[in-house]
């Protein structure tokens, strides 16, 4: 246990201080070393292990990726009779063959979006729709290149290049569009939401969740998070409609308003968990190491319930576009595109209405295996501050500040 091995740690170097320490006793914290240093032994060369396996898994992988992209390469050179993704089939061969024929309730289910959503994005960035299913498909699924090319009668290399093209655009052309910080009405509407949700003067709630990523080749051990999974983090702002928002760095500007409290000015800001840093922009509950008041229990529970969208926002993120809960042979710098380009797709559903199925939720499929998530700590930078006396005015006159 991590708490038995602090005291132990303490009485060794005791007696290495104490000139004469009792023979049996230093016999004991002697054999304790000795047992210790031979476990960290141990461990460490099962890491090696894991780690040598999974490197050369990894250059595995990407060789033979290497050379299905050359022969693509060099079937280009040799022929120009026809464009880069297509290949020679008859209709009926391939999924993709069948697909336009769907009924709402089928394409849905393939794709993760409605026909008229679908129709909708090809008006927006303009690829063909073989391509922007392409990317849809491997987007829910995240599946092997081989058997998208087989569905969709293209090739291997050609599927990779066609997800990083059609993800691109999305994020370059919808980007800012769909994802932004609330302002004007819809700013209103969700001080409103929030409102409802028992908390007050709440622009957004914020939280960050680790989407898993194949060890990169350069710096892996930079991507390791303590659950000893490779890893990027999504960190967003969401609001009360469960929809995804922006990150931090733009919430200054947009967060203006404000209201009184006992002489207090409360201003707009998000809501985290305790492992976000206390700011006037950045309210969360009162942490547990302290006896707390019922009126602080109250403004932490209260905080908990409305920031609970965030976690049901990533649910649906994830449930929908897979691709964020299993690793990929994609390159590390691909994904924050990845991620941007779901959260675009995220939004456009959300605003067309375009609902989210119970049985893409992950949480409850039986045949999942995804990974867990590391646990958060607490942050422990928090001093007394504006900040804290904010806190302290919405604690103590909740009720209060709601009817205002």
């Amino acid at each position: 246990m991590a708490g038995e091995e602090v005291p132990s740690l303490t009485a060794l170097l005791c007696s290495v201080l104490r000139p004469n320490p009792p023979p049996l006793f230093g016999g004991q914290l002697f054999e304790l070393y000795r047992l210790q240093t031979e476990l960290l032994r141990r461990r460490r060369e099962r890491e090696m292990m894991e780690r040598d396996r999974r490197r050369r898994q990894y250059l595995r992988r990407r060789r033979a990726f290497l050379l299905s992209s050359i022969a693509a390469i060099l079937s280009l050179i040799t022929s120009t009779s026809r464009p880069v993704w297509v290949r020679n089939r008859t209709a009926g061969q391939n999924f993709w063959a069948t697909a336009e024929s769907f009924d709402d309730d089928q394409w849905k289910a393939q794709f993760r979006v409605s026909r008229a959503t679908f129709d909708y994005l090809v008006e927006l960035i303009g690829p063909p729709r073989r391509r922007l299913a392409i990317t849809l498909w491997w987007f829910a699924r995240s599946g092997e290149y081989r058997s998208i090319a087989d569905m969709f009668g293209v090739g291997i290399a050609t599927v990779c290049i066609i997800v990083r093209q059609v993800t691109v655009a999305i994020v370059e052309r919808l980007y800012r569009r769909f994802v932004s910080l609330p302002s004007g009405q819809r700013l209103d509407d969700t001080i409103r939401g929030f409102r409802q949700r028992r908390y007050p003067q709440c622009a957004g709630a914020i939280g960050g969740t680790h989407i898993p990523i194949a060890p990169p080749r350069d710096n892996p051990e930079h991507y390791l998070n303590r659950r000893g999974w490779h890893s990027v983090i999504l960190q967003a702002v969401v609001d009360h409609d469960v929809r995804q928002g922006n990150n931090i760095f733009w919430c200054r500007r947009v967060f203006q308003k404000s209201l009184l409290s006992d002489g207090v000015e409360i201003p707009l800001h998000l809501i985290g968990d305790a492992s976000f840093p206390l700011k006037p922009w950045l309210m969360k509950g009162y942490g547990e190491r302290h006896q707390l008041s019922p009126e602080q229990r109250r403004f932490t529970f209260a905080l908990a319930s409305a920031r609970s969208v965030v976690d049901a926002a990533f649910a649906r993120l994830k449930g929908r576009w897979r691709c964020l809960l299993k690793k990929s042979d994609i390159d590390v710098s691909m994904m924050p595109r990845v991620v941007a380009a779901c959260c675009v797709l995220h939004n456009v559903c959300q605003q067309r209405g375009d609902g989210f199925l119970p049985e893409w939720s992950f949480e409850t499929d039986p045949s999942g295996n995804y990974l867990v998530q590391p646990e958060t700590d607490e942050y422990e930078g928090d001093a007394y501050c504006t900040a804290e006396v904010i806190r302290h005015a919405i604690t103590y006159d909740l009720l209060a500040v709601l009817q205002s």
